[in-house]
């Protein structure tokens, strides 16, 4: 067997492998022994069997299965063994003279190889990274978020933004009277601040028990069969003959009465004796805020950081050709016909992918066990304070953080998240980072371009 390699330029290569008879004929007669064993022919039991029958049954595709190993074990060997930068897989160039029937055999691959390149991640690259003030009107829209969702639901004298209205649901004709036969719902019940229209929400605002009013119930969920079908007890599919004008009778007002601050409301918000005062209740919430909001200024960091190192690197030099010809071999529904098209849609994906495995490699950037086990956690935690269980005990995350884990479905978004965690703060570090404090407005509105495009 011969292997040669030749770089062709940059980016492509090219390896021509020549076998002979001696490479593949030990393999062959090993594959035909095997089926002798396992399959009977006529007149012979299996283990049984002529190798010439054999042979003339089978030698030609076992020739081919043999051959087609034996090549592409040299072929995978070498390239691990020159540690050559492959992209894709190697693309085989077709030999029209190909005779299976011959002896000596030569293979000829395209090798599409990975730029290189300089990242520029160093410190003289210069990333913006914005601190997010914490301002009073977050800290008491916070409170205020906390308190509603801890707090308690009790009869109230008028509707106001957080109630629930009670009471029976008639169905009104063309003169405003109860309609002939149709839909009187007895034990309706309707939450106005989930309405769709502001209009009918203010129909509700400040009623009283005993009040008797119109409404539209079709007006206020924009239509929506699920909806209305709830509201008036009745199919989805009856629905659009039910657009018209209701009567509401209330009959109890059920509001939202917010939670008093206090040892009850910062044990239940924080945990069992972890916040004891005002001031430390403050501390608390700032903490929290700030926690959400580096969330929000390392996203911001991460468009950054990716778009000043990808103006450093440049446009990349890439084997085109063989990358055209590897996906259209990797996917049936690429064509000669819209190869480039689809190409030119992948190239910028595929192009930051390469940057960021060189980012990666050059700043060591690894993931732990520790490091996924951390990130499903917090996942868990998250998941946890959706349902507004901000304080679960530390076994309860550990143990649904090893469900994350365990859960194949999830495991390899986990470990991509992880890494690209542990990228962007390895390259904070590396690179000089220009820190700006600005206020949300300021920091909400960085992303006004790219929501305008």
């Amino acid at each position: 067997m011969n292997v040669n390699y030749e770089k062709l330029d940059d980016v492509n290569g090219q390896v021509v492998i020549t076998i002979d008879e001696n490479d593949y004929a030990d393999e062959v007669k090993k594959q035909l022994k095997e089926i002798g064993k396992k399959h009977a022919e006529p007149g012979f039991r299996p283990g049984h069997v002529p190798a010439g029958l054999l042979q003339k049954k089978y030698g030609q595709a076992v020739k081919y299965d043999a051959i087609n190993n034996v090549v592409a074990n040299a072929l995978s060997d070498y390239i691990k063994e020159q540690n050559l930068p492959v992209l894709g897989n190697p693309v085989a160039v077709k030999n029209e003279e190909f005779d299976i029937n011959g002896k000596d055999f030569t293979f000829t691959f395209k090798l599409g190889l990975a730029p290189e390149f300089d990242t520029h991640v160093n410190k003289e690259m210069h990333i913006p990274y914005y601190q997010i003030q914490i301002s009073d009107e977050m800290v008491d829209t916070q409170d205020k978020a906390l308190r509603r969702r801890f707090g308690k639901q009790e009869p109230g004298e008028e509707v106001d933004a957080t109630a629930l209205v009670k009471g029976v649901i008639t169905e009104l004709d063309a003169e405003g009277q109860p309609k002939a036969e149709g839909i009187v719902v007895e034990d309706g019940i309707v939450a106005p601040e989930y309405f769709k229209s502001e209009d009918q929400k203010n129909v509700f605002m400040g009623k009283k028990v005993g009040d008797s009013f119109t409404f539209n119930p079709a007006a206020t969920c924009e239509g929506n069969e699920t909806e209305l079908a709830s509201m008036l007890h009745i199919d989805k599919a009856d629905t659009a003959a039910h657009h018209g004008d209701f009567r509401f009778d209330v009959k109890e007002i059920i509001v939202l009465k917010p939670a008093e601050h206090g040892e009850e409301f910062y044990n239940a918000v924080f945990g069992p004796d972890k916040v004891h005062d005002e001031e430390e209740y403050d501390k608390a919430l700032r903490d929290v805020i700030r926690e959400g909001l580096t969330r929000d200024s390392n996203y911001r960091f991460s468009i950054d950081a990716k778009d000043a190192i990808q103006k450093a690197v440049g446009k990349l030099q890439l084997p085109d050709e063989v990358l055209k010809e590897y996906l259209k071999q990797q996917n049936e529904s690429l064509t000669d016909e819209n190869i480039d098209e689809q190409y030119a849609a992948m190239l910028p994906q595929f192009e930051w992918e390469l940057v960021r495995d060189a980012v990666a490699r050059q700043l060591e950037v690894k993931v732990t066990e520790e490091d996924l086990r951390n990130l499903a956690v917090a996942l868990a935690q998250q998941q946890f304070a959706q349902y507004g269980m901000a304080s679960v005990p530390t076994e309860v995350l550990e143990k649904y953080a090893g469900e994350i884990m365990a859960d194949k479905r999830f495991h390899n978004q986990l470990v991509s998240q992880a890494v690209d965690i542990n990228l962007y703060d390895a390259i904070r570090n590396a690179v000089s980072t220009d820190e700006k404090d600005v206020t949300v407005e300021e920091f909400n509105a960085l992303f006004a371009p790219a929501a305008a495009e």
